[in-house]
């Protein structure tokens, strides 16, 4: 297992959960930091991640998932990690799956959690996951079975050089591009798909946000 190893949460209202989520991530990456990045929280998930977590961020107002991503990968360089974990705190990816994540990096320098577009995933984001998978693909001219997935392992390089602008969801689909266009190795692996807590994705606005970015790099504007 590649170490130091971060792991880097956003949560946004993710109280009843986080700490489940960051019991179950110790039990699987033992040694690993965990980073939580609260999203402007309205409950009580910055008490919850200072109880758990090793580092624990703040913003006062909800900025996005983006924008938390890429202060908890920041905090992680800055801890010197050598890989970085990257997981949903509402209990959606199973930390137990984080372990594959990065041992696939021996072999690679980016692995997404690709899960299974079955009936336990809501209607709607099957459609637009599998729209916007098939859509990158063509981008990367290469399968990408997942390209929303927030469960993902990548090697220190890939963040020191790629860069992704947006503050949402749009930025995991912005950096799986440019991660691609960097010629970083991408693989998936396959995890449960799992739904319990309430999606902070928005359907129309994010979804929007996401066909937007891939139609910039269709078009060349983001390269």
């Amino acid at each position: 297992m590649i170490m130091p190893l971060a792991c880097v949460i956003p949560a946004l209202d993710a109280a009843p959960s986080l700490a489940a989520v960051i019991a179950a991530l110790r039990d699987a990456l033992a040694g690993a930091s965990i980073i939580v990045v609260d999203d402007g929280s309205r409950d009580d998930t910055h008490a919850v991640a200072r109880a758990h977590a090793d580092t624990v961020m703040r913003f006062e107002r909800n900025r996005g998932k983006g924008a938390a991503l890429r202060a908890g990968a920041s905090a992680a360089l800055a801890q010197g990690a050598r890989a970085v974990v990257t997981l949903d705190a509402d209990g959606q990816h199973d930390p137990a799956c984080a372990p594959r994540l990065v041992a696939a990096l021996d072999d690679a320098d980016l692995a997404v959690g690709s899960r299974v577009r079955s009936g336990r995933m809501p209607v709607g984001r099957r459609v637009t996951n599998a729209l916007a998978s098939a859509a990158v693909g063509a981008i990367v001219h290469a399968p990408v079975p997942d390209a929303q997935s927030g469960f993902r392992a990548m090697r220190r390089a890939v963040l020191e050089r790629v860069h992704a602008s947006g503050d949402r969801y749009e930025f995991e689909t912005e950096f799986l591009i440019r991660a691609a266009h960097a010629g970083f190795r991408i693989v998936a692996i396959p995890v449960p798909t799992t739904y319990g807590a309430p999606s902070h994705f928005r359907t129309l606005r994010d979804t929007a946000r996401v066909v937007r970015t891939i139609w910039r790099h269709r078009s060349g504007a983001l390269h």
